[in-house]
């Protein structure tokens, strides 16, 4: 929905979290209704002028695949059913767009470009990987622009004659950010980094929206942690680290392993804004849960319950201590917990510890 307030236009736009859209193995019949959300949801799209998502799947190539799993594979007839929902614009630039090598990538690019549905994020080559996506609406220009956080697991990142997903390059997206503003009137910046499952962004990645925001953009939406995490405001600007998925198709291994989503993995958020001119105005956050048949408008309270949360945790300032302890609870504590066997923990030696130490220690510097 797009309306004109006095001389000044303005639209709504909504941005969701990580597409996982993996069809089951075969001989397996999936759940998932055909449509995808529900009638509410599709009210909510309907009501945007700009409705964003970040497609974290490829298609089928020439067989072969990465060896690295899991594996998120789509089909075209989920692609179409992508674009029905009412989601108009998709980032590639995440750590599964290349998942089936270039085939795939290209037989997607190929399906996106057959149903008019614009992308952006990943490319034949750096040029193309980091080229922005112009859309216009209600007479207000808009460019979206991807990246991906080298740490994120992606296969490959684009290069001048390589194919891949645009590398997180901070000081070469503020360079887009302020030549882009030349041009249109608003910039967004949709950025696939964090680590999985975390509660709270890393000291890093405060510091580079907040220098995102500084350069002229309008909103930075964060991907690829699968969880929520917390929205601040910059500047009139909202930077949102992590909206969590929005489709969270279960993960199948090869060997039969499988990932499932808990209620925390399958509540997400749909980001909604009002765009003028000159301003962002009334931004919000609706939460969303996918049961795995189809994705609904949260009414339980868990999701606000977290969305919450998280902006608290934002809102009190994330120090690198406190981002130590969320890594020490998520990736050691938290998995111990869950697979808690006698039989496992005594084999636990010293040397297993002080490897977590390490690890602790390492992701310090890193952040």
């Amino acid at each position: 929905m797009a309306t004109t307030l006095s001389s000044n236009p303005v639209i709504r736009l909504a941005a969701v979290g990580d597409l996982l859209l993996a069809p089951w193995p075969e001989g397996t019949p999936s759940l998932r209704d055909p449509g995808l959300v529900s009638p509410e949801i599709r009210d909510v799209f309907a009501g945007c002028g700009v409705v964003f998502a970040n497609l974290e799947c490829t298609l089928p190539g020439d067989g072969r695949c990465v060896a690295t799993e899991p594996r998120v594979i789509c089909t075209a007839e989920l692609v179409r059913a992508v674009k029905a929902t009412g989601i108009g614009v998709v980032s590639l630039a995440n750590n599964h767009g290349f998942d089936c090598f270039e085939g795939g990538f290209q037989n997607l690019r190929g399906v996106l470009d057959e149903i008019g549905l614009p992308h952006f994020g990943a490319g034949m080559n750096l040029d193309e990987a980091t080229a922005p996506a112009l859309l216009q609406a209600n007479g207000l220009r808009l460019a979206f622009l991807g990246a991906v956080d080298q740490r994120s697991g992606a296969q490959q990142f684009a290069t001048p004659n390589q194919w891949g997903v645009a590398p997180l390059d901070v000081d070469g997206l503020i360079r887009q950010i302020r030549d882009l503003r030349s041009d249109v009137d608003h910039v967004l910046v949709s950025v696939h980094w964090g680590e999985e499952r975390f509660l709270i962004p890393s000291p890093a990645q405060i510091d580079q929206a907040h220098a995102l925001i500084d350069a002229g953009a309008s909103m930075v939406i964060g991907h690829h942690p699968h969880v929520l995490q917390g929205l601040e405001m910059r500047n009139g600007a909202p930077i949102v680290y992590s909206l969590g998925n929005f489709f969270a198709d279960e993960m199948h291994f090869a060997d039969g392993g499988v990932i499932r989503w808990n209620r925390t993995g399958r509540t997400g958020a749909i980001l909604l804004a009002e765009l003028s001119r000159d301003s962002v105005l009334n931004v919000r956050q609706q939460p969303t849960y996918d049961s795995g048949h189809m994705v609904e408008l949260d009414q339980s309270g868990f999701g606000q319950r977290r969305i919450a949360k998280t902006g608290r945790a934002v809102a009190r300032g994330v120090s690198l201590a406190r981002y130590r302890r969320e890594y020490l609870y998520v990736k050691i504590l938290k998995p111990i917990v869950e697979h808690l066997r006698w039989s496992q923990l005594s084999g636990l030696r010293p040397r297993h510890f002080w490897n977590a130490l390490r690890g602790i220690l390492r992701m310090s510097k890193a952040n």
